[in-house]
C-alpha cells in the first residue's frame, strides 16, 4: 500500500518533522550532532510563540550538550523548577542580561563581561567568572525574551553576563539581528562555554554544527523555498536569539 504526502493549502508537500530537532526532515543536521560533555550547566528557555522551526537553534544546541536542558514556557517558580533539579546556590548561575550595556563599551577586548545590578561593570571579573556552574540563556525575539525575564524574578538572583563577541553572527543575511552583538542561541552558548570553560574547541564543535545547518538551508531555499523562506523584513520586535 503506498501513501501520498499531506499538502499543504499551497499545494506544495508537507514534509515531516525531525523528532530530534523538530526542523523539516530535508533542514534536519542531527545525523551530524554528536553530544558532547560540559562542566558548566546551560538552561535553555524559550518562549512558547517562538516558531521558527527552520532556523532556530535551541533544540540543536540543546541535543549537542550532555549537561543541558531546553524548557518551553512562560514562566517557573524558581531556578530549580526550570532545571528540573535542586540548584544550592542560583547566584552562581549567569544569565545573559536584555539590558542596554554593552561589552565593547565597558571592557574593550572581552568577549565575556560580569555585570552589577546596576548594569556596569562588575568588580573581580575572574572570580566572578571562575565560580560560574551554570548559564541561562532566552531563546526567542527581543520582546519575547524580555516578557520571559520580567515574569520570573527568580533570575534576579543569577548573575548577569553580557557577550561582546569579536565577529557577527554567522546568520549573515539569512536573519537580520537588531545589534551587532545578537547571537543565535547556539554561537551565545558556544562562547559561553569556551570562554568559562576554556575549551575553545567545545566552541568550536558547536559552531561546525551550526554552519551545516546554514548550509542545509541555504540549499534547501534553492529548491524549496516553502520550507527555508527568504528573511521578511520586521517592524519591531527585533530578534534576540534562537
Amino acid at each position: 500500500m503506498t501513501t501520498t504526502p499531506d499538502l499543504n493549502l499551497d499545494g506544495t508537500a508537507e514534509e515531516a518533522d525531525c523528532p530530534r530537532c523538530q526542523k523539516a526532515m530535508p533542514l534536519c543536521v542531527c545525523d551530524g550532532v554528536t553530544p558532547l560533555s560540559n562542566k558548566i550547566a546551560v538552561l535553555i528557555l524559550q518562549h512558547p510563540q517562538e516558531q521558527d522551526r527552520a532556523l532556530g537553534t535551541a533544540r540543536l544546541t540543546a541535543l549537542h550538550l550532555d549537561n543541558a536542558v531546553l524548557k518551553i514556557g512562560l514562566s517557573w517558580p524558581s531556578l530549580a523548577k526550570a532545571l528540573g533539579r535542586p540548584v544550592a546556590d542560583p547566584s552562581r548561575w549567569a544569565i545573559l542580561y536584555l539590558g542596554s550595556a554593552k561589552a565593547a563599551e565597558l571592557a574593550a577586548g572581552q568577549e565575556l563581561v560580569a555585570l552589577d545590578r546596576k548594569g556596569e561593570l562588575a568588580a573581580n571579573q575572574s572570580d566572578i567568572l571562575r565560580h560560574i556552574q551554570g548559564v541561562v540563556v532566552l531563546d526567542g525575539t527581543w520582546s519575547q525574551a524580555k516578557a520571559l525575564w520580567w515574569r520570573n524574578p527568580w533570575m534576579l538572583k543569577c548573575q548577569r553576563v553580557i557577550l561582546g563577541p569579536k565577529a557577527p553572527s554567522r546568520y549573515g543575511r539569512l536573519r537580520r539581528e537588531p545589534r551587532s552583538d545578537g547571537l543565535s542561541t547556539l554561537e551565545a552558548v558556544g562562547l559561553l562555554l569556551g570562554r568559562l570553560e576554556k575549551r575553545p574547541e567545545l566552541e568550536q564543535a558547536l559552531l561546525a554544527s551550526f554552519e551545516r545547518m546554514l548550509a542545509r538551508f541555504r540549499e534547501v531555499q534553492a529548491v524549496r523555498p516553502d520550507l527555508a523562506p527568504r528573511p521578511a523584513p520586521r517592524r519591531g520586535g527585533g530578534r534576540r536569539r534562537r
